[in-house]
């Protein structure tokens, strides 16, 4: 990686980096970029290698959230890939711009999993996207009262390493199921392929495309899921030619070329957003929800802004980094962001680690970044002849990178090791990331207490868990008070 130069920078009387004249001084001024070692090249290089590590993104979101039963509708493709563009483009520009660090945002797969697993089916996508609102506005209040703290002082930190790893899972599970390589079975809940076996082309593709991109993470290759994906199109397409396939085998999107390169946006999911409408739901799942998309988004986005700010060397011993209140502010906004946008809430990606490998220090990388987004708005021809089992091998590969947080847990102690396996289990095996979350914490208290240390998860936990415990318990409840 890129070290930091700690030598002292020749400026001129104005107080501008010598010999950095016009437009490259005002850059070096505004994002700090000699005062952290970084060069213009190098920030333009490490925002770009962003770009090629997160652009899968306008793939797997249109394709997660295009298969959803939107009250028995389906979202059109075109206008997911627009309205995922844009969100990405817009809350990663607001990052450099004044958050002034390297990090980027887009659409929060375990933000989209639940959308579209949990939400979508019961209600319309202004309302699903009003939701989105919603929880951003809870996060940047978290973060403006300072409650961050106490949220994050309250939930041990095991068990937040088993929600990311059980979101994990799931996205991985998601990307199987999409890709025909796990269907469920005669004999069993879930099989191999369909009835036992792999067949077909599309699924034969998904597989190679998997095992390349594993391969190039093996050899540290940058942008390895964006070239796996261009790879296995290119593959998909020449099987396609070759064989005369049906286009109803793969499914959404078929590989062909486009008649066309470059197209207009499609905005028609753009500002549409309802509050309220509810009541078909419940409020106590609405509440649920909002509270399962808070968690989603808020905790990933901490831990992920402190490790890409360690990795640059922003941060200090304490974990303190430069713009960490702003770059939090952002995050959160970045749900409401992708609320008004149509395309599932906005969150800080890991893969901004990529650009800082290359180099990336500040803001300007960023804003690269959020620039490519924006140009991808007008290439979503292209975007659509990738073949859904292409892009599902991306999500089964983000699966497999957030199973790292698996070295965190001590599994020698079983009142960590029982409420984090819950979790990572639950969430795939129920489908549902709520039920994971639910099952943990309520796990977590009563373990402790036959330890005989009710104390000791104190009171946020405590109170958590009464309110998951009645989650789970709502139907008997309703049953019970006669509820309809």
């Amino acid at each position: 990686m890129t070290q930091i130069s700690t030598e002292p920078h020749t400026v001129t009387d104005d107080g501008s980096p010598a010999g950095v004249p016009g437009a490259a001084g005002w850059l070096d001024r505004y994002f700090l970029i000699s005062a952290r070692g970084s060069t213009v090249a190098r920030e333009v290089r490490g925002g770009l290698t962003t770009f090629m590590a997160m652009a899968y993104i306008l793939l797997l979101n249109p394709l997660l959230l295009s298969g959803a039963d939107v009250q028995g509708n389906k979202l059109s493709q075109a206008g997911l890939i627009t309205a995922t563009a844009l969100a990405a483009a817009v809350s990663t520009l607001l990052m450099g711009f004044v958050g002034k660090v390297p990090l980027a945002l887009a659409a929060g797969l375990s933000v989209s999993g639940v959308l579209a697993t949990q939400v979508a089916p019961h209600m319309t996508w202004p309302q699903a996207m009003g939701m989105c609102v919603i929880y951003g506005t809870v996060i940047v209040l978290l973060v403006v009262s300072g409650l961050r703290e106490v949220i994050m002082n309250a939930i041990p930190l095991p068990l937040k390493h088993g929600i990311t790893i059980g979101i994990g899972l799931f996205i991985a599970l998601i990307g199987l199921v999409n890709a025909g390589f796990v269907g469920k079975g005669v004999s069993a809940p879930v099989t191999l392929g369909s009835g036992g076996q792999l067949s077909g082309w599309p699924v034969l593709i998904f597989s190679v495309t998997l095992l390349l991109i594993f391969m190039l993470q093996a050899r540290n290759t940058p942008g390895a899921i964006l070239i796996g994906i261009v790879t296995g199109t290119v593959i998909a397409m020449i099987v396609n030619a070759a064989a005369g396939l049906d286009s109803k085998v793969w499914g959404l999107t078929v590989p062909e070329l486009p008649s066309k390169v470059v197209s207009a946006p499609d905005f028609g999911l753009f500002g549409h957003v309802e509050f309220g409408g509810w009541g078909q739901v419940g409020a106590m799942t609405v509440g649920m929800i909002v509270f399962t998309l808070v968690l989603a988004g808020f905790f990933d986005a901490m831990a992920t802004i402190i490790g890409v700010g360690t990795e640059a060397k922003l941060a200090d011993a304490r974990g303190r980094m430069p713009g960490l209140s702003k770059a939090l502010f952002i995050d959160g906004a970045g749900g409401a962001i992708g609320g008004l946008s149509g395309a599932s809430g906005q969150t800080v990606f890991i893969e901004s680690a990529t650009g800082v490998g290359e180099g990336a220090r500040t803001g300007l990388s960023s804003v690269v970044t959020g620039l490519l987004f924006a140009a991808g708005l007008f290439f979503t021809p292209l975007a659509q002849i990738v073949p859904g089992q292409v892009a599902a091998a991306a999500l089964v590969v983000i699966g497999a990178m957030m199973m790292g947080n698996a070295r965190h847990v001590d599994w020698a102690d079983r009142s960590i090791a029982i409420p984090v396996f819950l979790t990572v289990a639950l969430m795939p095996f129920t489908y549902s990331i709520t039920a994971g979350v639910g099952a943990g914490v309520i796990a977590y208290t009563a373990i402790k207490t036959a330890q005989g240390k009710f104390r000791e998860p104190g009171l946020f936990m405590w109170i958590l868990t009464g309110v998951f415990t009645v989650y789970f318990a709502l139907h008997p409840i309703e049953s019970w008070l006669g509820v309809k």
